[in-house]
């Protein structure tokens, strides 16, 4: 029986006054299955052509903390103590740092994990 997921996108802003970004990560929840997860991929070659002066090691430590906290590690810090909707509201409200969260979007599945990967592949990963 399919169960409704939601699922966002971890965006790389490197400048934001100029409103461009490459997508390096996909959020999944799916809350009938208690499911959270983040999959992320920094590719500084492409995100460089944004931002010649981008400090990629600050922004693949940001995602670490995203999937961290995505994932309830004590190295989260408080948000670790959060249940997993919360978490994945918390990571996906608006902010204005070097990494950012597409709107939510829905869909139906039977298993979230094969949505992580399609979706990674999808929408993160260069095009083949």
């Amino acid at each position: 029986m399919p169960h409704v997921f939601e699922y966002a996108l971890l965006r790389a802003v490197p400048r934001q006054e100029r409103g461009e970004f490459m997508n390096v990560g996909v959020l999944v929840y799916c809350a009938p299955l208690d499911f959270l997860c983040a999959k992320t991929h920094v590719d500084g070659d492409r995100l460089r052509v944004l931002d010649p002066h981008l400090d990629v090691e600050v922004l693949e430590s940001s995602l670490e903390h995203l999937v961290n906290s995505c994932d309830g590690a004590a190295a989260a810090g408080p948000v670790s103590r959060t249940t997993i909707g919360q978490r994945f509201r918390w990571l996906t409200a608006p902010r204005s740092t070097i990494v950012q969260t597409s709107p939510a979007h829905t869909g139906w599945t039977d298993d979230p994990s094969a949505e992580v990967t399609r979706l990674f592949e999808a929408l993160v990963l260069p095009p083949r």
